[in-house]
């Protein structure tokens, strides 16, 4: 072949594909990372203005880079794209923007992989290959969207930034995950009504006991749980528990502080038909679960204090992580005609998911479900990051994914190793 022969391919340029390309660099081997949009672009495209990280800047440093000056603050997208950006500059990272993987195939020696730029189509062609596409990169809105009046404006979470693009009104917010619950808070603080649409999703405080809540449940090594490990493998398709990443960085983040700022928390959706919504009569269920969860995390972390004699503080005043025992804040509404609660917008916030139809091998089951271990398929020479518990539990998230790229690309390394030798000894 007169094309050149990668070592590597990476598809995706957003913290994962750079966490992988700094590693295979340092390996010494050939790769190029296509990105369909700009380095970082779900980060810039599926976010809203007052988006802050969860997690701390000191959590989220790239491989290679030294502490953030402002380690303990949640970061927010602006700062953390540059970061990227100025990552791709200093290490001299081969990324190619503007640049759609439209099919990964292998029909020979080689994968081929071809790419749509500027309107033209281009075969690449690697030993190996990294998908590292992210598995949150197509939108996810139920079907009885459909059934709402044309009056009302729909935004799926990806499409919000800010209360200034809506029209006057209230906003029903459907979905209680991560998302649902901080974008209801974006709402309020902007001076709007707010109707949750909750589901059942746990909580956790954002500090306790004189530290951050990642680093105890980092130390107790909480997120290195493998699914296989699981009592209940059905805790692998929850959402991540509802944890602050705004305010003083002590506060919590909870059902009922949202209903104390005049949030009217709901149940889940049920169904739809013009301009009437319904909904299921579940709402104190969910903040009962939410507050269990808190306490169980907190009962965990008690234990593991007392076992090791650390001298930690007593619990802080944390009002929003004040269990709601008799669930008050719950309304125990079923149904909302918009047009009378003048509610002219409606936000989904029902997540997002994989699309990986490019990827013409197989490695997919039935239900679209990877086949894998450890990121690695039963497919020789392709990988996978950014996968939820592709490792463990914190494979999707920043600091999850810094362990899981040097592991997969360890991995990677091994295999070139050792086909360089099979080569070598003319086998």
């Amino acid at each position: 072949m007169k094309e050149i022969i990668y070592d590597v391919i990476i598809v995706g340029a957003g913290y994962s594909g750079l966490c992988a390309s700094y590693h295979l660099k340092k390996y010494g081997l050939s790769h190029i990372i296509f990105e369909r949009g700009r380095v970082g672009e779900s980060w810039r495209s599926q976010r809203w203005d007052n988006f802050h990280f969860n997690s701390t800047n000191k959590l989220n440093v790239l491989p290679g880079e030294k502490e953030a000056d402002d380690p303990d603050r949640f970061g927010m997208v602006p700062q953390f794209v540059s970061s990227l950006e100025q990552y791709v500059s200093k290490h001299k990272l081969p990324v190619k923007e503007s640049s759609g993987v439209i099919s990964v195939e292998k029909n020979g020696e080689f994968f081929q992989i071809t790419v749509l730029s500027n309107h033209a189509r281009k075969n690449y062609y690697s030993r190996q290959v990294l998908i590292a596409s992210g598995a949150a990169n197509e939108i996810q809105i139920p079907s009885v969207a459909k059934n709402i009046s044309k009056e009302i404006k729909q935004l799926h979470t990806c499409e919000y930034r800010n209360a200034g693009q809506l029209p006057a009104g209230a906003v029903l917010v459907v979905g209680g995950a991560q998302s649902g619950i901080q974008i209801a808070e974006d709402l309020i603080h902007a001076g709007k009504r707010v109707y949750l649409s909750t589901s059942k999703v746990g909580r956790i405080p954002r500090w306790y006991r004189g530290r951050d809540i990642f680093y105890w449940v980092r130390e107790m090594k909480l997120y290195e749980i493998k699914v296989e490990d699981l009592e209940d493998p059905e805790i692998a398709n929850a959402r991540p528990p509802h944890v602050s990443g705004t305010g003083t960085g002590k506060n919590s983040l909870s059902l009922q502080s949202l209903a104390k700022q005049g949030a009217v928390i709901l149940g889940k959706l049920a169904d739809t038909d013009k301009g009437q919504v319904f909904f299921q009569p579940n709402a104190a269920e969910h903040v009962k679960f939410a507050d269990n969860f808190s306490k169980e995390i907190k009962r965990m972390i008690d234990g593991y204090i007392n076992e090791n004699n650390f001298l930690a503080p007593p619990p802080h005043d944390d009002e929003a992580d004040l269990p709601d025992t008799d669930a008050a804040c719950a309304s125990s509404i079923t149904f909302l005609d918009l047009n009378e609660n003048n509610i002219s917008t409606i936000i989904w916030s029902t997540g997002f998911t994989a699309d990986y139809r490019y990827i013409k091998l197989p490695v997919f089951d039935e239900n679209g479900t990877l086949k894998h271990k450890d990121g690695i398929p039963d497919f020789p020479g392709l990988y996978f990051l950014g996968y939820p518990w592709l490792r463990s539990r914190q494979s999707p998230i920043l600091f999850g994914i810094i362990v899981d790229a040097e592991f997969v690309v360890d991995k990677i390394y091994s295999c070139a190793k050792e086909k360089f030798h099979s080569m070598s000894a003319g086998i």
